[in-house]
């Protein structure tokens, strides 16, 4: 798992494949509310229910090859979320990333890409394998890097190559999901963009994650998406899909792609069961978040006022804190308990002591007063 970069995703309850959580739960009664993913991780059998809710509010078209139906419809509103010509649906957020930067570099070889980023550290060097793109990692050891540090390596790299092929895109994810979801601020993003434009240079966005950065720090998609060529956001790490990725940016651009993921291998016949589930989620998420962070506020500070629970907000950061527990509370009695007795999914600590305590649209599952209850049961039961 610490390989596949799935070690954070480790949990202390009862485990299935890749130490997942068994998403049917013990008790039908309740609803999960978990703490460690940025979505509702559905179990099979609640995914097709909540598909057939969604049919009977409103029927569900189908596409054919991503044409037409609920997929197209579902472009239309991404392009009008980010403010882009056009938006198209691909399978993965890996095909949608590597595809940006191949278009948008064209003939030029060199891309600049944060160093702890996804584009870098886990897509299989598709960019060097499949598209004979050279990434050049900025930032080493920081959760982003700024126009000091991007100025520094294209200087750098610029001086000290005799034969040079070639520098055309830089690459920025927000928030950084290996920096505990951190956001980019808005100013740095500015500076960035402002010098890649006098440069010549495209900008690219892998904004899996981006409406987090929008419900924590009051900054639209548009407005972020305004400061690059192509953003992409991610259909199912929080808008609940079963998969699926959405690339938007001009026409020129846009256009290009349904050729290029035919090519990959990856037209599907059919993507209705992705984009409806999307189509319904991102409807209305910027309300459902409101309501994610002003229950979030008032659950944290009612369970620091627990003896042996600390949780603690990060600088610059989203939907993901840190959870400690004195010496006196037992993380894996507290979690088994939680899990056995209230659905409600608690994360492993790493080296440190440290949870990644996640907020999400499961805290709308339960009333906030049930919840600290169950906490605080579960903090007697787990004390030593």
């Amino acid at each position: 798992m610490k390989a596949c970069g799935l070690s954070t995703a480790s949990v202390l309850i009862p485990t299935t494949v890749l130490g997942m959580p068994s998403l049917e739960t013990s008790d039908s009664s309740k609803t999960p509310v978990n703490f460690i993913f940025d979505g509702l991780m559905f179990s099979p059998k609640a995914y097709l229910e909540k598909l057939n809710e969604i049919q009977k509010e409103t029927p569900i078209e189908p596409d054919f090859y991503g044409n037409g139906g609920t997929t197209q419809a579902l472009e239309a509103e991404f392009a009008k979320i980010t403010g882009k010509e056009k938006a198209i649906y691909l399978p993965t957020g890996t095909m949608a990333n590597q595809l940006a930067i191949k278009l948008l570099n064209g003939n030029n070889t060199k891309v600049i890409v944060p160093e702890n980023s996804h584009v870098y550290r886990d897509e299989a060097d598709a960019a060097q394998s499949v598209h004979n793109k050279r990434l050049v990692p900025v930032g080493k050891g920081k959760p982003f890097f700024d126009l000091t540090d991007l100025e520094q390596t294209i200087n750098y790299t610029q001086e000290n190559e005799v034969f040079q092929s070639g520098l055309g895109t830089v690459v920025i994810e927000n928030p950084v999901r290996r920096a505990d979801g951190r956001a980019v601020p808005l100013e740095v993003i500015k500076e960035i963009s402002d010098y890649c434009k006098t440069n010549g240079y495209k900008m690219h966005l892998d904004g899996a994650r981006i409406h987090l950065a929008t419900a924590y720090h009051g900054i639209s998609v548009a407005e972020y998406a305004s400061y690059f060529d192509t953003v992409y956001i991610s259909l199912y790490k929080y808008l609940n899909a079963a998969g699926g990725a959405m690339l938007c940016g001009d026409a020129g651009i846009i256009d290009q792609v349904a050729h290029q993921i035919k090519i990959l291998g990856g037209t599907v016949f059919q993507s209705w069961n992705n984009t409806a589930m999307a189509h319904h989620y991102v409807t209305d998420i910027k309300k459902r978040w409101t309501q994610v962070l002003q229950r979030s506020k008032t659950l944290i500070s009612e369970l620091n006022a627990i003896k042996g629970v600390s949780i603690s907000s990060l600088e610059n950061g989203t939907n993901i804190h840190e959870l400690r527990l004195d010496g006196t509370v037992d993380l894996k009695k507290l979690a088994g308990y939680l899990y056995e007795q209230h659905q409600i999914w608690v994360g492993r600590a790493n080296t440190e002591g440290i949870v990644k305590f996640t907020v999400n649209e499961s805290l709308l599952n339960r009333d906030t007063a049930s919840i600290v209850s169950a906490w605080k049961k579960g903090v007697e039961q787990a004390r030593t």
